[in-house]
């Protein structure tokens, strides 16, 4: 085979990896929505016509990826933002003594706008489309640490307001039970900046303090970006955790 041909060679997809494309897709179409029990692995492979080994290996790699969630003597779950247990899933902000502080999400404003060229670009949406924009306060005990903005379509957001934010629970269990918007997976980009007026404040610290900006892209089902964030981290006693390998 020369070179060009082998360009464009079809990829090697092990058995595994398509019995999870399958099972992503039975979560995409609503089959089994969050929180909820998905099959047996022998029922599984019985449906797929493959191995209780083949099935076995594919929701070990969904539930690594916390899209599922093994329950001991109970079964394989959907992974839901509604678990307490999920609550600091995407939030690598941990206290330098380490001990766990209680979180308390402090909504600021809530606004409609039309999306500019990079909020369109990153959110796969039209310029000009219709778009909300949130701003909220995290604390970690006593002390604010996080000062978040954040863009969603309003398509998938019909009416998300300030009042609907401050009735609800957790900001993406909230998405989850009210429009059905299950947040994936997320990427994320970290660097240094000096605190403006408006996020010194907020954070209480000294406006051109050092600030860790971490700008985030979520994803729901089918790598469709739903959000994209930009929090101003103040890191005087917390510290930014990712485990590695």
């Amino acid at each position: 085979m020369n070179r060009a041909s082998s360009l464009h060679a079809p990829t090697f997809s092990p058995l595994y990896r398509q019995i999870k494309q399958l099972i992503m897709g039975n979560l995409e179409s609503g089959e089994w929505g969050p929180g909820d029990a998905i099959p047996s692995e022998s029922e599984l492979a019985g449906r797929f016509g493959v191995s209780q080994g083949t099935v076995r290996k594919a929701i070990d790699e969904m539930a690594a990826e916390n899209l599922l969630v093994r329950q001991q003597g109970k079964g394989t779950f959907v992974a839901t933002h509604k678990d307490p247990g999920s609550a600091f899933r995407f939030l690598r902000l941990v206290p330098n003594d380490g001990v766990p502080q209680v979180s308390q999400s402090i909504p600021l404003e809530c606004w409609r706008a039309k999306a500019g060229p990079d909020v369109a670009r990153t959110l796969a949406l039209e310029p000009g489309a219709p778009i909300t924009i949130l701003r909220r306060l995290l604390k970690l005990g006593d002390e604010p640490v996080v000062f978040d903005e954040i863009y969603l379509s309003s398509e998938l957001f019909p009416d998300l307001s300030l009042e609907v934010v401050r009735a609800g629970d957790s900001l993406y269990g909230l998405f989850e039970s009210r429009y059905g918007v299950c947040m994936v997976r997320a990427d994320e980009r970290l660097r240094a900046v000096a605190a403006d007026r408006v996020s010194a404040e907020l954070l209480q610290v000294a406006e051109g303090s050092p600030l860790l900006v971490v700008e985030r892209v979520t994803f729901t089902y089918g790598r469709k970006p739903v959000e994209w964030r930009r929090g101003f981290y103040s890191t005087r006693n917390h510290h930014y955790r990712n485990e590695l390998g």
